[in-house]
């Protein structure tokens, strides 16, 4: 896959250009995407870790299409996304936008964005204009950009490539999650460019089939509570995870909880020192 080779600057389009962080593994695939918007005045979205062989890659891609990075957009605040962003700012002075790390381990408490973005914040120069849209699930903090030229949406980790989204609580919510992907229905795109992995044809196909994803497991969380003799969160996952290999439960787990919580709220399930019954479920609805 040598289109993902960390550090080497791949042209996806007239606009569009892409540096992939040495940063693969089971969470970031084949590392974190950050991408290059525009050929002059240079737009950067998610420059991934603050790995300083990163970011000279970053500048040396910019340098090499005779442009200058006059902006940072942070699609969030994870740590494999935003950490970049101020050494990055450093050799630049490009302007950071994004939205505030919320608390937790997982987020990027050094991220102090200059502008704040929020839905509909837009970005506009001579090249192109990218327009952001608040998509709260994975993280509360999550926006992704519309690139309006090309009708390509950068989706951080709402939409990826190969694999579903981990939503975990407490920041992560799978009610705004499913929310968020029913929003960018009313969007006009044409492709998705997800923070890992490659860029993806048709959208609608893709929100659609990943809402369905979402709701088939949850179907089966309400199908397998009942039948567990003792319905804690080890067994629930084991048993509604059941096709995924044992060394991803844990992680499986979170999504899980996402689910739970969200069931909790609509008041179909309960929880009472650890284990989950149902309040009410009508099989196949």
């Amino acid at each position: 896959m040598s289109e993902f080779m960390p550090g080497k600057l791949v042209n996806l389009s007239r606009l569009v250009h892409r540096v992939v962080a040495n940063n693969a593994g089971m969470m970031t695939g084949p590392g974190t995407n950050c991408y290059l918007i525009g050929n002059k005045q240079i737009a950067v979205i998610d420059p991934g870790p603050a790995n300083p062989k990163h970011i000279d890659a970053i500048v040396e891609a910019a340098d090499s299409l005779q442009g200058q990075i006059q902006w940072i957009l942070c699609t969030h605040t994870h740590l494999d996304h935003s950490p970049g962003a101020a050494l990055l700012k450093e050799k630049t002075g490009a302007i950071i936008c994004g939205q505030p790390a919320p608390l937790g381990n997982s987020q990027d408490a050094n991220f102090h964005p200059d502008q704040h973005w929020q839905d509909t914040s837009e970005l506009a120069c001579e090249e192109f204009s990218i327009s952001a849209i608040h998509t709260p699930g994975h993280a509360s903090n999550h926006l992704c950009f519309l690139l309006h030229d090309e009708n390509l949406l950068f989706t951080g980790d709402h939409i990826m490539s190969g694999s579903t989204v981990v939503i975990s609580p407490p920041d992560g919510n799978m009610v705004q999650y499913l929310a968020s992907l029913e929003k960018l229905k009313s969007y006009p795109i044409d492709n998705l460019a997800p923070a890992h992995g490659g860029i993806l044809a048709n959208p609608l196909e893709i929100i659609e089939g990943t809402i369905e994803h979402r709701l088939m497991r949850e179907k089966k969380v309400l199908e397998r509570i009942p039948t567990l003799a003792s319905c804690d969160i080890e067994s629930l996952t084991a048993s509604v995870y059941d096709e995924v290999p044992v060394f991803l439960h844990p992680i499986a787990r979170m999504s899980l909880m996402a689910h739970l919580e969200k069931l909790e709220e609509e008041k179909r399930v309960t929880v009472n020192e650890g284990l989950w019954t149902l309040l009410t479920f009508t099989p196949g609805v």
